[in-house]
């Protein structure tokens, strides 16, 4: 049985002062059903049901207003959306729940560690009222483990009463890590994360943000590379897009554009070689049509470039995938005596340091705002999320048990995608 009960630091007996008309009731409940594409491989789910805590204000909160301090931290790689959710924070703290002092940690989790010397940034009206047409993070970011002693040493010195952590899997088992001091030194710090990745992989979140925005900026990448790949004989345009572990930018890219013959995904294998293998279908493709559009997602075919090297996180490297496909194209169809004219564009860090858009800034004032509700009432080791379009409170556990990824022998969003593309339900070589 999967335990979806967030923690509370106590109970609440402070009213309310953000004077909404309505408030959540503390047993208010979201029934998740499993659904493949919003869960790892957590077969537990399929026999019983989870019941997620619904997100919202409560009548009663735990922290007092004029006694609370709150601090901010944005960790990892840079997504659409960050300083959306800094300002609605900082917005829905002071002028709803009139909490005096904010502060903003600088260069992620090294910003909770004194000996870096990055010096808190207190926030303000005028400092965070434009930020949301910026893309990045004011508060900037950083990888990399820090001691959660330390980390915590820091919050105590500066009185901080809530802590907002803003990443992916790895930002978010540090804010575990930072919640599990807290509890074992007996102290009353709410530790409360938001989701941040364009990859879309958090387990038991429908969708992070910075999501939308992503794979709509890699429509622009694809519909270059469609271009081209129709401006000249054999034309081949491969893009390759983010995506670890995960092939939802890829595979909604895909179908948005409605441009791709073929979307490589870490989720997939394929093989390069044989009757069946990618280059033989590509081939085909090209003789019959004069042209392909590939997305490849840049964990895909990990085998043909693993390496050993870490980062400084302690996740693998992956291999470079896109200039991989790119030589091996080329080479094939040159034994092949096919000349052809392929075009390489890799857009990562341009879709990921951009603005958010319309639709993901307005989520990203939700994720925020339900945060600071749930931080507020004392709910800690926490992350918000969605679930059948309603806002949800899950433990940081839960989050992390396990990735998010798409699995293609169930999934309907696979199944549109070879719809769509028109490739083979398997690149693998037959034998």
């Amino acid at each position: 049985m999967i335990n979806s009960k967030v923690e509370t630091l106590g109970p609440c007996t402070i009213k309310n002062p953000a004077g909404y008309e309505y408030y959540t009731k503390e047993d208010s409940i979201v029934l998740f059903q499993n659904y493949f594409e919003n869960v790892g491989h957590m077969e537990e789910t399929l026999k019983d049901p989870i019941l997620f805590e619904q997100s919202g204000p409560f009548e009663k909160i735990f922290f007092d207003p004029a006694e609370t301090t709150a601090g901010i931290v944005t960790c990892g790689g840079l997504c659409p959306g960050i300083n959306d959710v800094i300002r609605a924070i900082f917005m829905e703290l002071t002028y709803r729940y009139q909490v005096k002092k904010v502060l903003g940690f600088r260069y992620g989790y090294e910003g909770l560690v004194e000996k870096f010397g990055h010096k808190p940034m207190e926030l303000h009206h005028d400092r965070v009222i434009n930020i949301h047409r910026e893309g990045g993070s004011i508060l900037s970011s950083s990888r990399g483990n820090q001691d959660p002693v330390e980390m915590v040493d820091f919050l105590v010195k500066n009185e901080i009463k809530i802590l907002f952590c803003i990443g992916g899997d790895g930002t978010l088992r540090g804010a575990k890590s930072i919640q599990e001091e807290v509890k074992k030194r007996g102290l009353k710090i709410a530790v409360v994360g938001i989701p941040k990745t364009i990859d879309n992989d958090i387990n038991m979140v429908h969708k992070t943000f910075g999501f939308s925005t992503a794979f709509a900026k890699a429509i622009d990448a694809i519909s270059s590379a469609y271009v081209e790949s129709k401006g000249a004989p054999n034309g081949i345009g491969l893009v390759k897009l983010m995506g670890r572990h995960s092939g939802f930018i890829a595979a909604n890219a895909a179908l948005a554009s409605k441009q791709v013959n073929f979307v490589l995904i870490p989720e997939q294998d394929f093989d390069l070689e044989g009757p069946g293998g990618f280059l033989e279908v590509l081939k085909e493709r090209i003789l019959r049509r004069k042209s392909a559009v590939i997305i490849v997602a840049e964990g895909a075919g990990q085998k043909f470039v693993e390496t050993k090297d870490k980062d400084a996180s302690g996740n693998k490297k992956l291999g470079d995938i896109g200039t991989f496909l790119k030589k091996e194209i080329t080479d094939y169809f040159s034994k092949q005596g096919i000349p052809t004219n392929l075009k390489y564009i890799d857009p990562s860090y341009i879709i990921r340091s951009v603005p958010a858009n319309a639709e993901d800034s307005v989520f990203c004032g939700f994720l925020a705002q339900n945060a600071v509700h749930a931080a507020m009432a004392g709910k800690t080791g926490m992350v918000v999320g969605t679930w059948n379009n309603v806002f949800t409170n899950i433990p940081i556990d839960l989050a992390v048990a396990e990735r998010k990824v798409l699995r293609p022998e169930k999934s309907y969003l696979w199944r549109a995608v070879l719809s769509s593309t028109g490739q083979p339900n398997s690149l693998k070589a037959k034998s």
